[in-house]
C-alpha cells in the first residue's frame, strides 16, 4: 500500500524514467535505491515516529517520502513558504526531530531543536538491488502528518492514514482514466496535499513520468511544455491566468494536452472561456480538501460540465445539508458534508476541532456551499463563513466575484463582507486592474448594475489594488484582506 507500487517498477522497468527535475533525470532503480538507502539510515538515525521533509518539488523530495514510509515511520511535509512561528509550531506540534533537507532551506532550521539531514551530504547509491522489507502496514495507520495553513491560527495537523491516501489515488486515476503513458507536469509543491497525490503518488503508482519545477514560472511551465510534451498538467486558477498572460504562448504548445485540472480555489468562469478560446484546451476544475485526501470530484476530458466541480470520485459520498444537518433536495443550496475511505482520521492533537469537524458517521463538514444538478455534477457557491448578510439578505461572494471579472478591464477579483453598525455588513471588493486598464469605481458599480446584479450585492467598497495576499499555490487570502478591513 502506497510503496510497493516503487519497488515494483524499480524490479521490472529498472531503466525507465521515474522523474525529471532540475538535475536531471532518474530512473526507477536510481530512486528506489535513494528511498531503500534513506530508509536504512532513518531507522538508524531516529526513534521518533515521524519525520519531517522540508525541500521543493524534486526526485530528493520523492525519495524522502518513501523512504521515510520504509522507515516504518510518518511523513511531516513542511510549507518552507511558511513564516518561522508557523515553521517552529510544525516542528514541536508533531514530535519530529528530524527533518530531510537540503541547502539553502536547510537554513531555516539553524535555530530549532531538529536534527537536519542534508541530502546533498549523504552518498549517492547505485542503482537498486536489493527489495527492501516494507514494513506491514494497516489500511488507518498514519502516512501522513499534513498542515493546513487553515483559515486562522496556527496550522493544524491533518492525519491522512495509508487508506486514505491509497483510496483516493485509485478512485481519481480510475475517474480520470490515467494510465502509464502519460506525463505529468508538477508546479504544485509536493507540500501541499493536491501537489502530493496528484504529482507525487499518482504517477509513481502509474509509472509514469513527471516532470518537477521547484518553483512555479508561467515561462518556464511553457518551456517544459515544449520540450517534454506532458499531457497532464494540474495548477491553481493564477497559474493559469499568468500563462493566459504570455504573449507568445500558442495552441500548439498545448497539442500534447490530455487534461488540466485547476483547484485549490474558484476557476473564474471568464479565465476559463478565454483559455479554452485561445489554446482550444479546456480547463477542468476539482474539488478537495487537505482533510479528504484531497480529490473528491472532479471534470474529466469524457465527462464535464462548465462552471461545475465534476461528479464524485469513486467511493465519495456527500450531502448538501441546511444549517441543522438535514439533507438538501437536488439544485438546492447548503452546506457540503463529505464521506468515504478518503476523509482524514482526524486533526493531530485536537480531539474537539476534530469532533466539531467530523460528524459521528464519518463526514467531514467542509464549510463550503454547494449544491448537485439533476445529473449529479457537483457545484461550490462559496463558503459558509464568508456568505455576508446585508440587512436580512445573503450575498455569496463568488456571485459577486464571477460579475465582475466579466468586466474587460478586471484581471483578479476577491470580495468579501465588513461590519456595519446599520445593514449588518456591507459588501467589500479588492480589485486588480488588467495592464493598460485604468479602473475606477464608479465605472464598476455601474458595470454591476448593468449586469443584473442586485442593488445591496452591489459593493459598497471598492478598493484597486496591484495585487493581493496569496497562499504559497497562488491562492487568495481572504483573512488577511479581512484583517486589512478591521484595523
Amino acid at each position: 500500500m502506497l510503496v510497493e507500487p516503487l519497488f515494483v517498477h524499480a524490479k521490472q522497468i529498472p531503466d525507465q524514467t521515474a522523474i525529471i527535475d532540475d538535475r536531471g533525470k532518474t530512473s526507477y532503480s536510481q530512486l528506489g535505491a535513494m528511498a531503500a538507502g534513506l530508509g536504512m539510515y532513518l531507522g538508524m538515525t531516529t526513534q521518533a515516529p515521524r519525520v519531517g521533509v522540508l525541500l521543493p518539488a524534486s526526485t530528493a523530495f520523492v525519495a524522502s517520502f518513501y523512504g521515510t514510509l520504509l522507515a516504518g515511520k510518518t511523513v511531516v511535509p513542511i510549507n518552507f513558504l511558511l513564516g518561522d512561528r508557523e515553521i517552529a509550531h510544525i516542528i514541536a506540534d508533531s514530535g519530529i526531530d528530524t527533518v530531510l533537507s537540503a541547502p539553502p532551506l536547510a537554513g531555516r532550521l539553524k535555530d530549532l531543536p531538529v536534527k537536519v539531514i542534508d541530502l546533498t551530504q549523504l552518498p549517492s547509491p547505485g542503482g537498486f538491488a536489493i527489495q527492501p522489507r516494507i514494513p506491514a502496514k494497516s489500511a488507518d495507520e498514519i502516512a501522513v502528518l499534513m498542515y493546513t495553513s487553515g483559515t486562522s491560527g496556527l496550522p493544524k495537523g491533518v492525519c491522512l492514514s495509508y487508506g486514505n491516501l491509497q483510496s483516493d489515488v485509485d478512485a481519481a486515476i480510475i475517474a480520470a482514466r490515467l494510465v502509464d503513458q502519460h506525463k505529468f507536469l508538477g508546479v504544485v509543491p509536493l507540500f501541499h496535499s493536491f501537489g502530493m497525490t496528484a504529482m507525487m503518488i499518482a504517477p509513481i503508482q502509474l509509472a509514469a513520468p513527471v516532470i518537477y519545477l521547484a518553483r512555479f514560472s508561467p515561462v518556464a511551465t511553457l518551456n517544459a511544455l515544449r520540450e517534454h510534451r506532458a499531457s497532464l498538467f494540474f495548477g491553481v486558477p493564477s497559474m493559469y491566468a499568468a500563462m493566459f498572460r504570455l504573449k507568445d504562448a500558442k495552441p500548439e504548445d498545448f497539442t500534447s494536452i490530455y487534461a488540466m485540472l485547476s483547484g485549490g480555489e474558484p476557476l473564474p468562469a471568464t479565465l476559463r472561456e478565454a483559455f479554452l478560446q485561445r489554446f482550444g484546451v479546456p480547463l477542468l476544475e476539482g474539488y478537495g480538501l487537505t482533510e479528504t485526501s484531497p480529490v473528491i470530484s472532479l471534470n474529466t476530458p469524457h465527462v464535464s460540465r462548465p462552471g461545475s466541480v465534476g461528479k464524485l470520485i469513486p467511493g465519495a459520498v456527500a450531502r448538501i445539508v441546511d444549517d441543522s444537518g438535514e439533507d438538501l433536495p437536488v439544485g438546492q443550496t447548503g452546506e457540503i458534508w463529505l464521506g468515504g475511505p478518503m476523509i482524514m482520521k482526524g486533526y493531530h492533537n485536537l480531539p474537539q476541532e476534530t469532533a466539531e469537524a467530523v460528524t459521528p458517521d464519518g463526514f467531514f463538514k467542509t464549510g463550503d456551499l454547494g449544491k448537485f444538478d439533476a445529473d449529479g455534477f457537483l457545484y461550490i457557491t462559496g463558503r459558509k463563513k464568508e456568505m455576508i448578510i446585508i440587512a436580512g439578505e445573503k450575498a455569496y461572494p463568488r456571485e459577486i466575484e464571477e460579475t465582475l471579472l466579466a468586466h474587460e478591464g478586471v484581471a483578479e477579483v476577491a470580495v468579501l463582507g465588513k461590519k456595519d453598525p446599520s445593514r449588518g455588513e456591507v459588501i467589500v471588493a479588492f480589485i486588480i486592474a488588467k495592464p493598460e486598464h485604468t479602473l475606477t469605481v464608479d465605472e464598476l458599480r455601474d458595470f454591476c448594475r448593468g449586469q443584473g446584479l442586485a442593488q445591496w450585492k452591489i459593493p459598497r467598497e471598492i478598493h484597486i489594488v496591484p495585487d493581493l495576499p496569496r497562499s504559497p499555490t497562488g491562492k487568495v487570502l481572504r483573512r488577511a484582506l479581512a484583517e486589512k478591513l478591521a484595523n
